[in-house]
């Protein structure tokens, strides 16, 4: 395997309800490659989506580390966390979470503008993504009149356009269906190979997974290996 992208040590992460502390992370360790697609499976709140926010730094763990491109996350101040994060992670969710007032090309060049891209190469950059992934003709398409499947991918676009080290994705093919969803992954582990994104995909579906180079599943607070054949 590449050397790690990604590496997490020790991570403990739980909740408190009315019930009592709720343990979702125990002890966990990961280590995802340079270039490495690598699928995360599991029961329904297991706290998958919760371990992809910890290694993308949406979320703070209670204990332990995370190391992404050599640097250790939650040692960074907040301002360097935000710009580190925004320049070397790109997130994909289940809800794409686009900006409904805006066009699918100002969606994507949304980030590039934010790090104070000039708008010139920002709009450049966004078109091109744009065309690559298929959406030429939904350039200036609010997302309103896009299909599922397109604000997917505009989604995807706008998490690629910063060019980051790796994507973190949530169930990205589960608000679509099996064929739009096939398509998406597809084109996740196109990007993966062309660009040597490293990819990252927590997912329900085992077509998915099983087309990543690795499989774990999260049971009991800490990650277990699949085998090919599951």
């Amino acid at each position: 395997m590449a050397e790690p992208l990604i590496v997490a040590s020790k991570l403990v992460k739980g909740y408190r309800t009315a019930a009592g502390y709720v343990s979702v992370l125990r002890d966990l360790e990961l280590s995802v490659g340079d270039g490495e697609m690598l699928a995360i499976i599991g029961a329904s709140g297991v706290g998958k989506s919760t371990l992809l926010h910890v290694l993308g730094a949406l979320d703070r763990p209670e204990a332990g580390s995370v190391r992404v491109a050599g640097e250790d996350v939650f040692r960074l101040s907040p301002e360097r966390l935000g710009a580190f994060r925004n320049r070397t992670l790109g997130f994909v969710f289940q809800f794409h979470h686009l900006l409904p007032e805006f066009t699918a090309v100002e969606n994507v060049a949304m980030p590039l503008l934010i790090a104070r891209v000039p708008a010139s190469e920002a709009w450049s950059r966004a078109r091109a993504l744009l065309v690559e992934l298929g959406l030429a003709e939904r350039l200036d398409h609010r997302p309103g009149a896009l299909s599922g499947g397109e604000q997917q991918r505009v989604a995807v676009a706008r998490a690629l356009v910063q060019s980051p080290r790796a994507v973190l994705a949530d169930e990205p093919t589960g608000n679509l269906d099996q064929e739009t969803g096939d398509r998406l992954h597809e084109l996740l582990r196109r990007l993966n190979r062309e660009r040597g994104v490293s990819v990252v995909v927590v997912t329900h579906n085992p077509r998915v997974a099983s087309a990543c180079d690795r499989t774990v599943r999260l049971e009991g607070g800490s990650l277990h290996p699949v085998s090919p054949l599951g």
